[in-house]
């Protein structure tokens, strides 16, 4: 049988006046009918360039493809003129985004966008169209589809706007949907529903499926054929049960191995570089050098740092004529906890539970409805703002999005150095330039990239410069709100390293707030699950993985892709 989708030989390559690379040197795959193939690889290793050449929306300039082709059906895709793409794209080959804030339109409802490809393709009439649209929702799961047809983009969760992009590409009921890491930045529970969901629609419009991610667990989870990618080249490709089970190339051995597993208790996580030299060569590996996890049991020895009694944090919401009907959101809801020195307490739930909202509490970012943060035995809650900024210096955070947490128009080391200023720490500026020199070197960066801007550096060397940011003041405490979930699996893994690295020399304490339950149990040395506000269950990270007492926290567990533990 024929495959739906064929590429020959593709290479792509991006001109600027600085330089030329070569994103995809030559790869070639098939995509069965009825199929599943997944395509793997880290940030830029040119998966998302291999997707945009078959949807025929490759930016050119810069980009442009030099050789190969891309077969659908036995027609070259990359052969015809704009009119007779248009017919497919979106038609017949649809593409769920990775970020669908970026792909829906604000000012329209998600219902019309709905509309207008039914509309386009499916040459239906108006009522047709919304009645489809609705049915749409409804098959994604969406509740209430005739009224949330009329919602904007903003009136929904992140989970539910990933729905809407399924719902839109399967709307004329492709032959081929391309799924650009759908699931990369959603919780453990939602990841799982959607892909369940893409795997139902697939079965029931027969549709094959490019599934690219660069997390291996997913692809166990969803994917028939595996197709490996690394500095655009195709380096392994082959069932997913044998790439599982016996992975050939060494860049494919160490994303396997770098990703936190329930089942072992490692001090350290594998990296690529375990793996493989710079030049691509095998390098052997020997597990015993990551170390086992010493679980120390707490005593009463044990100094508390940071003690919170009974916080809340509530938000008031109006509604009725005139807002006259008051209500309150309960983000936190009187959560008590104790923070031991040195250690780190993992606080892990679903997108809503209120983790950020807690976290931001403890720093007095927001300032709580009720109770108490005591650090080190002194009431944060109850400090003026003078001495709340000698306070910060002792508590830091590091954020999610690191290209959101730095200024893009100051380079790299005046972002280091500004809190320095603001402390008054280093006798003169040369003090402050040196020590934020130190700070680079520490968190892996090379010094001469001072001068540099946010936008020349990846996410992980971003997430690298926030890290190297919050140490610049020397604080006790930081807390680290979904500070890898964004991020591949391999950087994810040095980030990682790094923070228990700097804990271990720096005697840094950690509140570790994450969706993802595997990267939580291996950072942690105590475990808080929340959801709706408050601590369901806590215990020593490894009891609770081993032994989960509460329904919640067993829906989390079993939510984790299985390719992963």
């Amino acid at each position: 049988m024929n495959p739906l989708l064929e590429v020959k030989n593709l290479c792509v390559d991006f001109h600027t006046e600085e330089s030329s690379v070569r994103a995809v040197n030559g790869i070639s795959f098939n995509i069965p009918k009825g199929k599943t193939v997944g395509l793997v690889g880290e940030s830029g290793s040119g998966k998302s360039v291999t997707s945009l050449c078959t949807m025929g929306l490759l930016a050119s300039p810069p980009g442009k493809i030099s050789a190969g082709e891309i077969l659908f059906e036995g027609k070259d895709l990359l052969k015809l003129p704009e009119s007779e793409m248009r017919k497919i794209r979106g038609n017949r080959i649809s593409m769920i985004f990775q970020e669908p804030m970026t792909s829906l339109n604000p000012v329209f409802t998600v219902g019309y966008q709905i509309v207008e490809a039914l509309r386009l393709h499916q040459k239906m009439n108006k009522s047709q169209a919304w009645k489809r649209a609705a049915e749409l929702l409804n098959e994604v799961g969406i509740p209430n589809p005739t009224e949330r047809v009329k919602s904007y983009p903003h009136e929904m969760s992140g989970g539910q706007r990933q729905r809407v992009m399924i719902a839109m590409a399967i709307a004329c009921e492709p032959d081929l949907l391309i799924a650009d890491e759908p699931t990369t930045a959603l919780d453990v529970t939602i990841q799982k529903q959607i892909l369940e969901l893409l795997q139902n629609l697939q079965n029931q419009y027969q549709m094959s499926m490019l599934f690219i991610t660069h997390d291996l667990g997913v692809i166990g989870d969803i994917a028939d054929q595996v197709i490996v990618m690394y500095r655009g080249n195709l380096v392994e490709q082959g069932s997913a049960t044998e790439l599982f089970q016996n992975p050939q190339h060494p860049y494919t051995k160490g994303l396997l191995a770098c990703r936190p597993s329930l089942d072992k208790n490692f001090h350290r996580l594998a990296t690529i570089s375990d793996f493989m030299n710079t030049d691509g060569t095998e390098k052997k590996f020997d597990e015993s050098t990551l170390g086992q996890k010493d679980e120390r049991t707490l005593t009463d020895k044990d100094q508390v740092l940071l003690e919170i009694k009974d916080i809340k944090k509530h938000y008031p919401v109006r509604s009725g004529w005139f807002g006259q009907n008051k209500e309150w959101v309960k983000a936190v809801d009187g959560v008590s906890l104790k923070v031991h020195k040195g250690r780190t307490l993992g606080l892990v739930g679903e997108s809503g539970c209120g983790k950020t909202t807690l976290g931001r509490t403890i720093l007095r970012l927001i300032e709580p409805t009720a109770g108490q943060v005591l650090y080190d035995g002194k009431d944060v809650t109850a400090l003026d703002r003078s001495a709340m900024r000698a306070m910060r210096r002792k508590m830091q955070i590091i954020f999610q999005d690191p290209y959101a947490s730095l200024n893009p128009r100051m380079s790299v080391g005046a972002a280091i150095m500004e809190p320095m200023a603001i402390h008054n720490l280093g006798a003169n500026k040369k003090d402050r330039i040196d020590k934020a020199a130190q700070l680079m070197e520490r968190v892996g960066l090379e010094t001469k990239f001072l001068n540099r801007y946010p936008h020349e550096f990846s996410g992980g060397q971003r997430q690298r410069i926030c890290i190297a940011r919050a140490l610049a003041v020397e604080p006790e405490f930081i807390i680290c709100d979904e500070s890898v979930s964004a991020l591949d699996v391999s950087i994810q893994a040095q980030i990682l390293n790094l923070l228990l690295d700097l804990q271990q020399d720096m005697g840094l304490t950690y509140i570790f707030i994450s969706h993802d339950l595997a990267v939580v149990k291996f950072i942690s040395d105590e475990l808080a699950v929340m959801n709706q506000g408050q601590i369901v269950e806590m215990a020593k990270a490894s009891e609770i993985y081993r032994s989960p007492q509460n329904e919640y926290t067993k829906k989390l567990l079993d939510s984790i892709p299985k390719g992963i533990v």
